[in-house]
């Protein structure tokens, strides 16, 4: 089985479909996996290593594919390059997207939407939706701090004393949770709310 991991053409996508160490267990499993040049290379991922965890890197890698891994659902032009009947997995976002669901159906390629896999316990190695929000949770702190302009924490010092900032967290799921943990570990005071009253537990334990 050949599989193929594509480049990102989205000029804002700086995440890849695979790593060195998922690339190794694929090959532990006996697939031949092919690297599009420059597709880890946003992520701090060079070329080298995914040669050195046994991956080609060729301009090719998606001509032939049986199964080809992206992070984004592929466009037009991307689907010319697939075979027919090649197995194409990603994020999908096919909601409103009757286009390029048809365009997908007329290239002739099986495709496997990320996002739609039931967030189960033994999927949860699968599970792309909370590993991301997870990451968002976090950058939302982390951008906020930066465009609050003062510091979070409470400062004391001889000049005087700064308050700490006060948080606010609407939502408090797998993002909203992530984002109370990070806000308070840069000291500010975080309140948070939710619609949802099984939630209270969770954000009381952060």
């Amino acid at each position: 089985m050949r599989i193929a991991v594509a480049r990102e053409t989205d000029p804002v996508e700086d995440r890849v479909a695979a790593t060195p160490d998922t690339v190794k267990k694929m090959k532990g499993l006996g697939a031949e996996v092919a690297v599009e040049p420059g597709a880890g290379v946003k992520s701090g991922i060079p070329d080298a290593e995914f040669v050195a965890a046994g991956a080609s890197v060729v301009d090719s890698a998606v001509d032939g594919a049986d199964v080809v891994l992206k992070v984004r659902r592929p466009t037009s032009s991307e689907l010319a390059r697939y075979k027919r009947g090649a197995l194409v997995i990603a994020v999908m976002d096919p909601y409103g997207q009757d286009a390029a669901l048809k365009a997908m159906a007329d290239a002739g390629v099986t495709a496997f939407a990320m996002e739609l896999i039931p967030r189960i316990t033994r999927a949860q190695a699968m599970d792309v939706l909370s590993s991301q929000a997870n990451l968002a949770g976090y950058r939302a702190v982390i951008d906020g701090a930066s465009e609050y302009g003062r510091a979070l924490p409470m400062m004391m010092t001889a000049a005087g004393t700064v308050p700490a900032a006060r948080v606010f967290v609407m939502g408090a799921g797998v993002a909203g949770l992530q984002a109370i943990a990070t806000a308070r570990r840069l000291g500010a005071i975080v309140t948070a709310t939710d619609v949802r009253p099984a939630s209270k537990e969770q954000v009381e334990s952060l």
